[in-house]
């Protein structure tokens, strides 16, 4: 069950979807435009903040269970994938959402379960190889 207001003193509790580890995530809004501050340990990634609304707009697009294909910043990302948009040149953002140089991937390690929280997708929780779809909003 995932905990949080998604503020900086309350943030969301998420884990990533094998359930292997937990992280934090909120939305910074003191800046423009604002961030999706990701913790993982003593790692911090950002994200644009534009990313849980345009990936929900995707995944509609797509209507159908879409890899997440979760990979660190200096490997290469499988297309049609999850982390793929996340640093796709056609994306609504132009380009990467990891706002970070150096810690720029991993957007579809981290934002999937943030989106499952806020009831906008369904992801499967396997092992490995794990696909999330789009949810009607709330």
């Amino acid at each position: 069950m995932t905990s949080g207001t998604g503020t900086p003193e309350d943030p969301w509790q998420l884990a990533t979807a094998p359930g292997t580890s937990a992280y934090t995530m909120f939305v910074d809004d003191t800046v423009t435009p604002p961030v999706l501050v990701c913790q993982v340990g003593s790692t911090t990634l950002k994200y644009d903040a534009t990313a849980i609304d345009d990936l929900h707009a995707w995944l509609l697009e797509h209507d159908g269970w879409v890899l997440l294909g979760a990979a660190d910043e200096k490997k290469p990302a499988q297309p049609g994938t999850v982390e793929w948009f996340g640093r796709a040149d056609d994306n609504p953002r132009g380009g990467w959402y990891g706002l970070r140089n150096g810690y720029r991937g991993r957007f579809g390690m981290y934002l999937p379960p943030l989106l499952e929280a806020l009831g906008l997708a369904e992801l499967t929780h396997d092992p490995r190889n794990n696909s999330m779809k789009a949810l009607p909003r709330p």
